[in-house]
């Protein structure tokens, strides 16, 4: 009997195991999917770019001018699971993703998989961009193939166990990787233009990536979308990432304040962004008027918004 029970416990160890190992295995975009990937085009992926605020992690610190187009990475984000560092994203083909198909690049942007089908760290916000249009994706990679090659890979992430281990990312992946939208549409009969609110929807759920700062997140570090925009802790450093939501302060401001803040970078009360903000709004001061408004209507449309 007891030589039986051990059998048993071995066999399920073995099956548990193979099912982990199934499990935590990186995904890709369905086939048809890459198959249709469309022409990218370069003019309209230079909005794509600033929305989706690639220049914050991936150009060097304090760059400015031409400078913040060399995206050779290298900025340290220091967070509870480790040091993550960006790495070099620009058109060198051997040091960054000069070499890189479109599919390539797709799959990580909207899988979080690497060009070995390798895992990648959630720092890069894949939760987010898996929400994207696949012509915008076509379109931001046309766009970086024209920026400037910048030689030297950056440094690896400093990471202990278990984090240290890609293959779990599959299973958190399964978890935490939801590429519907978060925020249901406003009921019918709602005092906003819809085509305004889904555009601000999928700029702020998408390539603006607002949620992976504004949200809180849980032990394993997925984001808590019943919070949703609601602040949170700041990911590297201390202070708190503070709310978008109608509990805010960003709840007493109109929709016209939310659009000049995002282009001027001054509150109604003519105080200035600071803190890892300045980076975020300079990037959105290189959107069209349309889409900040788009962005500050979305944000005041937030349930119980006032």
């Amino acid at each position: 009997m007891l030589k039986k029970i051990l059998g048993l416990g071995v066999v399920l160890a073995v099956a548990g195991a193979g099912a982990g190992w199934f499990l935590s295995a990186s995904r890709s975009l369905p086939e048809a999917t890459l198959a249709a990937l469309p022409q990218g085009d370069a003019a309209r992926g230079e909005a794509v770019f600033w929305a989706g605020g690639c220049t914050s992690c991936h150009s060097a610190k304090g760059a400015e001018g031409e400078d913040k187009l060399k995206l050779g990475g290298g900025l340290k984000l220091v967070t509870p699971f480790g040091t993550f560092v960006a790495p070099n994203i620009s058109s060198d083909p051997n040091d960054g993703i000069g070499g890189w198909s479109l599919a390539t690049f797709a799959n990580a942007m909207m899988t979080g998989t690497g060009p070995h089908s390798e895992n990648l760290y959630p720092a890069f916000p894949y939760t987010s961009y898996a929400r994207m249009d696949v012509q915008d994706v076509a379109d931001l990679f046309a766009f970086m193939k024209t920026l400037p090659a910048v030689s030297g890979k950056a440094p690896p992430h400093e990471l202990g166990f278990p984090f240290n281990l890609r293959r779990g990312l599959g299973l958190w992946k399964l978890l935490n990787l939801k590429p519907e939208p978060v925020i249901a549409a406003p009921a019918a009969g709602a005092d906003v233009d819809m085509a305004v609110w889904q555009r601000g929807r999928y700029l702020v759920e998408g390539p603006g990536h607002c949620g992976e700062c504004h949200t809180p997140r849980d032990a394993i570090g997925g984001l808590d979308y019943s919070a949703w925009l609601t602040g949170a802790p700041a990911a590297a450093g201390d202070g708190k990432v503070p709310g978008l939501d109608p509990s805010s302060e960003l709840g007493n401001w109109s929709i016209t304040d939310v659009a000049y803040y995002l282009e001027s970078g001054f509150t109604p009360d003519y105080d200035s962004v600071g803190g890892e903000m300045v980076e975020v709004q300079a990037n959105m001061a290189k959107l069209p008027a349309s889409d900040r408004e788009a962005i500050a209507v979305y944000l005041k449309a937030l349930p119980n918004a006032q």
